[in-house]
């Protein structure tokens, strides 16, 4: 038996979003139902929308994993959350809980394949349908406490955005002493800078151009340069520990590696299909490391949103009427937006 929920769906690729019904399961004893307040809108929703990455989404499909949202009905066996709470949603809503990985808090590379937020299928063979809706149901362990200290409008985006930025940071040990360089300065790079300079580590952008640096610097870091101008790669040849790479085209990796100190790490966090390519000696010169990163684990997905609640770190956002929905993925596919859109879900049929 299902509930019928308002929702934002596209019935085919490349199709329009349209608002239309989608089934959500009846709770179980562990669920919590969720009101959602916010959904921020990823790159990944316009590529899986637009097959971007190749054909295997499931259509129709209602994106959306940057869910924030308060709980409406609680299982009889939650503990983890009651009505009223508020609670964010990010990239999967649920795992096998049994692998070595989900043992060891990686939920994100569940062996037997975590359940995406939308456009796959559960474990019993159901439509997963995303955040760009009235309500979703999950299990108690896959949502998340966000803070009070935090806009709910500009932590939504922390559920992927967010994490996807914070878990190289982490794992490569961003912090006091240690120089970063954060690649592009859009949704995952504005909260890149953000992140790094909380936890201490000495901060430069590199953009295309120059046309961000005053935000750059507003938000922490203390150089900005431009990928365009060659004297960039001459002046800054092994001058970081670690590069976090957000810019999703394929291309030549040499000019990036050249910027890294011994034991230097690139990690590309910006997704795509297209090949890269590096040299060998590049790589060996300095004894650099070439790596990519993901999203994060659930313990450290909360640990991330209680870092930026004590950090006072947001997405910053441009918030979207449910019915400007494809303005905003054009928009989007522009680069036109400073810088992550947020869908207000109040306004997805108000009156139905």
């Amino acid at each position: 038996m299902s509930t019928e929920v308002l929702a934002l769906s596209a019935p085919a690729p490349h199709a329009p979003l349209a608002t239309t019904t989608i089934p959500r399961r009846t709770p179980g004893d562990h669920d919590v139902v969720i009101d959602i307040e916010y959904t921020g809108i990823c790159h990944t929703d316009l590529a899986l929308l637009r097959e971007e990455w190749g054909a295997g989404p499931l259509f129709p499909m209602v994106p959306g994993h940057e869910i924030v949202g308060r709980v409406a009905e609680a299982g009889a066996s939650v503990s983890r959350h009651a009505v009223g709470d508020r609670v964010g949603v990010g990239c999967y809503v649920d795992s096998c809980r049994a692998c070595v990985n989900c043992e060891a808090g990686e939920e994100q590379h569940c062996l037997r394949g975590e359940v995406i937020t939308f456009g796959g299928l559960d474990y019993a063979g159901e439509r997963t349908y995303g955040g760009y809706s009235r309500r979703i149901v999950v299990d108690e362990r896959y949502a998340l406490r966000v803070p009070d200290a935090l806009d709910p409008r500009g932590a939504a985006p922390l559920l992927c955005a967010g994490i996807s930025m914070y878990n190289p940071l982490r794992r490569w040990r961003a912090g006091p002493g240690r120089r970063v360089a954060i690649v592009g300065l859009g949704g995952l790079g504005h909260l890149g800078v953000q992140l790094a300079d909380a936890m201490g580590a000495e901060v430069t952008v590199l953009g295309r151009t120059l046309g961000k640096r005053a935000d750059g610097l507003r938000l922490g870091a203390v150089d900005y340069r431009a990928t365009g101008d060659p004297a960039t790669f001459e002046e800054l040849a092994g001058g970081f520990d670690l590069i976090v790479n957000t810019v999703g085209a394929g291309g030549d990796l040499d000019g990036l590696l050249g910027l890294l100190a011994l034991d230097g790490v690139l990690v590309n966090a910006g997704v795509s299909v297209a090949p890269s390519t590096l040299h060998q000696p590049v790589l060996g010169a300095m004894r650099r490391v070439v790596t990519s990163t993901k999203n994060g684990g659930l313990r450290q997905c909360q640990e991330m949103l209680d870092f930026c609640a004590e950090h006072g770190i947001e997405a910053e956002t441009e918030l979207v009427e449910a019915d400007r929905i494809n303005e905003a993925l054009d928009r989007l596919d522009r680069g036109d937006v400073r810088y992550r859109f947020v869908i207000d879900l109040a306004t997805l049929a108000p009156g139905r």
